[in-house]
């Protein structure tokens, strides 16, 4: 992957960032006049906001992961903390929305990547909370929970108390099983902040076609058992059967070998993998966690895996994190696994 130059587009009026105080500094002061006792009622930045005369379609209350806001136009200046939501962002042609984005993990889809570049990049990790406020936002969208850690100053209610408001991927709100349904709804939620739904229904349609197509080359095809190899040494940092990973490789027409670790990662030791025999190795590709090489070089390098038939015929698949996350990316790992658990399928 390469980067180009980025180009600064051509943004909506920014607010200027002494409003942002004055914003927090009117909040705070709302809040300690309800506690003395002018009233109870708590609300998110989008309902401080719902007195404004709404767009058209508008307003559209969210609630997402115990937080409800009240959109009364779509956001117009956004930042994105993690790669995944930028990308959901893109695809659904909100460039011109945005106004930053934060912690690239993997290579950008192609067809996407002159917009990513394009879109300044205010950190190559998570970004602090000055750092976001510099970009005068009003919408401020995570893929990790990390995105809004209070330890770090990051908190949705330090956001809101700031006048900007939040969203935080779904996958991120404690739900124990994460299917495909999630990355639809992910997808039809953002389109109804930014009153773009139609726009988001057609992406969900060619992302379902795209998955479809894959599936049906493999359907009669074997079931192939599938390792995921993440990261480790005295163990195996695996995928369980309550992520998203277990339902792609299923759909790819595989079968995750630890579908009933129940979690959504978790670690398994080198016997297990042993035990379970998989005839494919799924390696997780991120930034942080070794190169693809040293991870294929590691796992032929061990004796006690010589015999498992993965490691035996060298047949490794790389997924990027990205593509196994609530986002666009995960109907393309769908095609990319298929290829890789059936290429007689695909020849």
């Amino acid at each position: 992957m390469y980067f180009g130059i980025p180009r600064r587009p051509c943004f909506p009026p920014a607010r200027p960032r002494r409003a942002l105080r004055a914003v927090a500094a009117a909040v705070t002061l709302s809040t300690t006049l309800v506690i003395a006792g002018c009233g109870t009622g708590h609300g998110s930045a989008g309902d401080a906001k719902a007195t404004a005369s709404p767009a058209e379609g508008f307003p559209v209350s969210i609630d997402n992961c115990g937080v409800r806001t009240t959109y009364v136009k779509p956001p117009s200046r956004a930042v994105t903390i993690h790669q995944h939501p930028a990308e959901l962002m893109l695809a659904l042609g909100l460039k011109d929305r945005m106004v930053g984005t934060a912690f690239p993990d993997s290579a950008v889809l192609p067809e996407l990547k002159k917009d990513f570049e394009a879109i300044p990049e205010l950190a190559r990790k998570e970004p602090s909370f000055e750092t976001v406020l510099d970009a005068e936002p009003d919408f401020v969208y995570g893929g990790y929970g990390s995105a809004f850690a209070e330890n770090e100053g990051r908190s949705r209610k330090a956001f809101a108390d700031a006048g900007i408001d939040t969203y935080l991927n779904r996958e991120y709100c404690g739900k124990k099983q994460v299917t495909m349904s999630d990355t639809y709804d992910e997808i039809r939620t953002v389109g109804s902040i930014f009153g773009i739904p139609g726009r988001a229904d057609k992406l969900v349609t060619d992302l379902q076609g795209r998955i479809d197509k894959a599936t049906a080359a493999v359907e009669n095809d074997a079931e192939v058992p599938v390792f995921v190899y993440d990261s480790g040494d005295k163990t195996a940092f695996t995928a369980g059967g309550k992520g998203l990973g277990s339902e792609l490789i299923r759909l790819a027409g595989g079968r995750n070998v630890f579908a009933d670790l129940d979690d959504v990662f978790g670690d398994v030791s080198w016997e297990q993998v042993v035990d379970r025999k998989p005839e494919v190795i799924a390696i997780y590709d991120y930034a942080g966690s070794g190169s693809v090489r040293q991870k294929k070089e590691f796992l032929l390098s061990q004796p006690a895996l010589a015999d498992v038939p993965a490691v035996k015929n060298k047949r490794f698949v790389v997924l990027p994190l990205t593509a196994t996350l609530v986002g666009i990316r995960s109907a393309y790992a769908v095609d990319g696994l298929a290829r890789g658990l059936h290429p007689e399928s695909f020849r």
